[in-house]
């Protein structure tokens, strides 16, 4: 529930279009509902201002079908990540999209963006990590355009780019191997610069790890860096940095 649903139900009750009781039963599930294992937290979007996502890996697919048609049905939105087709096929919501580079679903995202988020990787292979921040962010209501495959092995490419980066208020880089590029991002703009690490790379990559010491490391002061593949997590912080740019 977010807040124009919950005021759509106070004025109702003002108003005498609802009653007292039946309002209750709407508000009863507020702040968290069991389900299964789970707690939903319904009270999240009022509290924070992001809604609860489902993270699909770790979970059996009946308890993400569960917390999923629970979040939906209250809300009328959802956001998944980690999820497969068949997750997506069994929800069965109509709405529903798949994206299946970032392993994402989204359904019911705000129609009106605000703002502007820039999303670039660094090569091609960091795509699907830069797809689940970008997915998140316009979720949530910012405007994402994104520019793939900019890295330093050919610094020429991101140098085109020069107009977007002037007119983003906040720019996520998703880069692997030495995690290089947003240093370089954040060399050349004055806009916050979101480094989000990711597993792409042979051995000495670690998985990532090279990445994010590359990052947290950088020279470059007020680059905030994520944790290895968290595309989520960057979007979200994005999101928020845009819509405060907003006004």
């Amino acid at each position: 529930m977010n807040v124009i649903q919950l005021k759509e139900i106070l004025r109702k009750v003002r108003d005498g279009v609802l009653s007292p009781e039946t309002a209750l039963e709407e508000l009863k599930v507020l702040p968290f509902e069991a389900v299964g294992p789970s707690h939903v937290d319904h009270h999240r979007t009022l509290r924070q201002g992001i809604p609860e996502v489902v993270l699909a890996e770790g979970k059996t697919r009946e308890e993400v079908l569960q917390i999923s048609r629970t979040i939906y049905s209250r809300s009328g939105r959802l956001l998944v990540t980690r999820a497969d087709e068949e997750i997506y096929r069994a929800l069965a919501i109509k709405e529903a999209r798949y994206h299946p580079r970032s392993r994402v679903i989204t359904a019911g995202e705000e129609a009106s963006k605000r703002g502007f988020v820039l999303v670039m990787t660094a090569g091609t292979s960091d795509i699907p990590v830069a797809e689940e921040a970008a997915l998140t962010a316009s979720f949530l209501g910012s405007r994402v355009e994104s520019v793939c495959d900019v890295g330093v092995a050919g610094i020429h490419r991101l140098f085109a780019q020069r107009g977007l980066l002037e007119e983003a208020n906040v720019v996520v880089v998703a880069a692997g191997m030495e995690g290089a590029l947003p240093s370089v991002v954040g060399g050349i703009t004055d806009k916050v610069v979101i480094g989000v690490p990711t597993s792409a790379g042979y051995g000495t990559s670690l998985g990532g790890l090279t990445a994010l010491f590359s990052m947290l490391n950088s020279c470059v002061p007020g680059i905030a860096v994520v944790n290895i593949d968290n595309g989520f997590g960057a979007g979200c912080l994005a999101h928020r940095i845009n819509i405060g740019r907003c006004g």
